[in-house]
């Protein structure tokens, strides 16, 4: 049976070091996937007339393929080079919630996400993100500072 990590990335060097943290364990694992994630903060709620639920809905679809190109592609390749299985999947949402959900939604063991950044997703998690995330979690969660 494959163990499942799932990584919180950022875009920044501390989602490096939480991709590098998974790796190792991968590693340690042996039969092991690590699940690339990165969360685009998205509200569904938002009332608003057609015509901006569509132009909403383009500006979400260029974020997806922007995260792919930027941050989930390029960690993909890297921890492929490495040998050890990996995909990745970019959601949009509240960062624990979907976070928790990717995790669920693979089965994973756990969840691995960085302290603290330049900005973005980790520095978001440092506060109550951080709190949200490990408290409503259903695997462990581990912060790599």
């Amino acid at each position: 049976m494959t163990t499942k990590l799932v990584v919180g990335l950022d875009g920044h060097a501390s989602g490096q070091r939480a991709l590098d943290h998974a790796c190792r364990l991968a590693k340690l694992i042996g039969e092991c996937e690590i699940v690339v994630a990165y969360i685009v903060e998205w509200s569904p709620f938002s009332f608003q007339t057609a015509e901006e639920n569509a132009q909403r809905h383009k500006r979400r679809e260029q974020e997806i393929a922007t995260a792919n190109e930027r941050v989930v592609e390029p960690a993909v390749a890297t921890v492929a080079k490495a040998g050890i299985q990996v995909r990745g999947v970019v959601r949009h949402g509240d960062v624990s919630q979907a976070l928790i959900a990717v995790s669920t939604d693979e089965g994973a063991e756990q969840i691995i996400v960085a302290r603290a950044s330049e900005g973005g997703f980790a520095q978001r998690l440092f506060g109550s993100s951080t709190s949200n995330l490990v408290m409503s979690s259903n695997v462990p969660v581990t912060v790599v500072s």
